[in-house]
């Protein structure tokens, strides 16, 4: 199939802006619980529920603060925080205010932060912290403009007081944007180059939420629960709280992933929506667990036992009695308290960001909480595509949101058309390879299936072209090899040369576990140590791990698509870094530039570093 469309099944018509959706909240349930905020209170922590009347008060508040200070209808204002409920509120004060919203992520460069700073031209910005204050203030001060800046830690107080009497005015600034006017300014992450400035307008974001909240019903509902701990200046993030927002969810924000798992059995969230990664250290946290109590066996079953389970559903094929009788076993021994670490409640978990290899999607569904995966860009305002509830298929990112299109371009590049399909870039000169015939082209290669199902094969710019002229798109192999717990990026290389080779990079946390059980002193040690660049790791059983992980992967492709040489490096992996964004995706093309002396070695060098068969 070439092209598949699913209809809208809400209009936008009867909104003007993104701030109706808070509005039309606050008619209805002015007391419903929308967020759940943490104080702290003799050294713990505590919850305090803020309903939406309160929320919208706050809001109110500290919009007629932007108005004091000065800000204009359609000016940027830049919002530079971690993820937390102050975030949430001086988005929706910006909008109330008629401006526009610029995020900048917690972790960006004092370089980031100036670039961002000179393209938007805005003069006003919220910091979440005193660091991150200096980071705006040296960025402004490199570029000889002024800049005021608001904290988000004194919660407004002074914007609020320097607010007041401006009620009247703050009426009429909240409806002069319309669906056609810009509501964001999203930087890319800039993962394959230079990040762009994508507009995103009020009509892409209501016409999302609006189409995704009646799509996923299942998941998303008046009463329920999440936890939002992806960064709040990444789109994903930001289209799920409007989406709860106007859905009258409760929502709780976490700055420090980290700290996630010991929260869920506190708030007990009834969805996530979470990256790859956290489902993959999930799992291997789990499979580590059961090796410390010698389980190992009875575990590697139940992970089979909860794949296959996920299979028959899928299928629609009924359970063996045998089958019913071991998942139960399971259940008991294993699943029902990996249900319990992740709050209890759960009843869907949403991941995307990133391919998600269908074995750990199986796994999931089979222990009771299903995986729904979805696929979108900053330029479609987060979801293009996505499983629906019940109908979820492992290793798809499933059909159009409702009011999209996607269409298959004779290349094989996945094309992209609806609702939440940006404005455009800023600057016009990176509009003008973007679009083709009014469809946005995403740069990555899929397919789609008769039921509309669409199925990522790779990135366009990751296609490797081998001396003997095979074209090999490397994202299936490195997909299964990053499903082992020790291998945080797989990354493909061979571009020109006779044969392909891979860099391994470790998951540092779990290389610093599994050293320790195998006595590796002076690899536990190199993982302790902090480490700028990219550190190669030469350890000979380390190796022999990662070559059979290598050996099972190569098994399921043909000659030509089969790594022959690997090297294993480390790097920072931490959210941010050098090599890695904000939402631990890799640089690419930055970690290969860095990682070049290691790609030259593995082919300069004929045998140190070849698969053992």
């Amino acid at each position: 199939m070439r092209e598949f469309s699913t209809p809208a099944l809400v209009s936008t018509s009867g909104y003007r802006n993104v701030t109706d959706l808070v509005k039309r909240r606050l008619a209805s349930t002015p007391q419903l619980t929308a967020f759940q905020r943490p104080t702290s209170s003799e050294g713990k922590t505590r919850w305090v529920d803020v309903s939406i009347s309160q929320f919208d008060a706050e809001v109110s508040q500290t919009a007629q603060g932007l108005i004091a200070i000065g800000v204009q209808p359609t000016e940027n204002v830049l919002i530079m925080s971690e993820t937390r409920y102050e975030w949430a509120v001086a988005e929706s004060a910006i909008w109330y205010a008629g401006g526009v919203v610029v995020p900048v992520y917690d972790t960006s460069s004092v370089t980031q932060v100036k670039n961002i700073l000179k393209d938007s031209g805005a003069a006003v910005a919220f910091a979440g912290s005193p660091e991150q204050s200096e980071k705006l203030l040296q960025a402004a001060h490199e570029l000889s403009i002024e800049l005021h800046i608001e904290q988000l830690d004194d919660q407004f107080v002074a914007l609020k007081e320097r607010g007041q009497g401006h009620y009247e005015e703050l009426n009429a600034r909240r409806e002069i944007a319309t669906q056609d006017d810009v509501a964001t300014i999203v930087y890319t992450s800039g993962t394959t180059g230079e990040p762009k400035a994508a507009l995103i307008t009020h009509g892409n974001l209501l016409g999302q939420v609006l189409n995704i909240a009646a799509a996923y019903s299942d998941v998303i509902w008046e009463g329920g629960r999440t936890i939002i701990f992806l960064p709040l200046a990444h789109v994903l993030a930001r289209g799920l709280q409007l989406v709860c927002l106007a859905s009258g969810m409760t929502i709780a924000h976490l700055g420090d992933p980290k700290s996630v798992v010991p929260t869920l059995s506190e708030l007990k969230p009834t969805f996530l929506v979470v990256v790859p990664r956290v489902l993959q250290k999930i799992h291997s946290a789990a499979g580590l667990a059961a090796s410390e109590k010698r389980l190992s066996k009875l575990w590697k079953a139940a992970d089979s036992c909860a794949v296959n389970w996920a299979k028959d559903l899928e299928q629609g094929r009924s359970h063996s009695l045998a089958d019913r009788v071991k998942h139960k076993i399971f259940d008991r021994l294993f699943y029902s308290r990996l249900r319990k670490l992740m709050g209890g409640e759960l009843k869907y978990l949403l991941s995307g960001a990133a391919a998600l290899e269908p074995s750990l999607a199986l796994f999931f569904r089979g222990i009771g909480v299903p995986v729904v995966e979805g696929y979108g860009l900053t330029e479609t305002t987060a979801p293009l595509t996505g499983n629906l509830p019940g109908s979820e298929r492992a290793g798809s990112v499933g059909v159009p949101i409702p009011g999209s299109s996607v269409r298959i371009s004779p290349q094989g590049e996945v094309l992209a058309k609806g609702v939440g399909v940006f404005a455009g870039y800023k600057n016009p000169e990176h509009n003008a390879d973007a679009f083709v015939d009014g469809y946005f082209r995403t740069g990555d290669i899929g397919l789609l299936d008769e039921s509309g199902r669409l199925t990522l094969k790779g990135r366009l710019k990751d296609v490797i072209v081998t001396a003997g002229g095979k074209t090999i798109t490397p994202a299936a192999w490195e997909n299964l090899v990053e499903n082992e717990p020790l291998v945080a990026h797989a990354v493909t290389v061979g571009e020109g040369k006779p044969y392909l080779s891979s860099l391994i990079v470790v998951d540092n946390e779990t290389l610093a576990s599994w050293a320790l059980n195998a006595g590796e002193r002076e690899l536990l040690e190199l993982v302790k140590t902090s480490q700028a660049g990219v550190v190669e790791i030469d350890n000979a059983n380390l190796r022999s791990v990662l070559a059979q992980v290598i050996q099972r992967a190569n098994e399921q492709f043909s000659r030509s698509e089969q790594v022959r040489k690997f090297t294993v490096l480390m790097t920072d992996l931490s959210a941010g870094s050098a090599n890695i964004t904000a939402t631990l995706k890799l640089k690419r093309q930055s970690f290969v530039a860095q990682a070049s002396a290691f790609i030259d070695q593995l082919y300069l060098e004929p045998d140190t570093k070849r698969l053992k068969k």
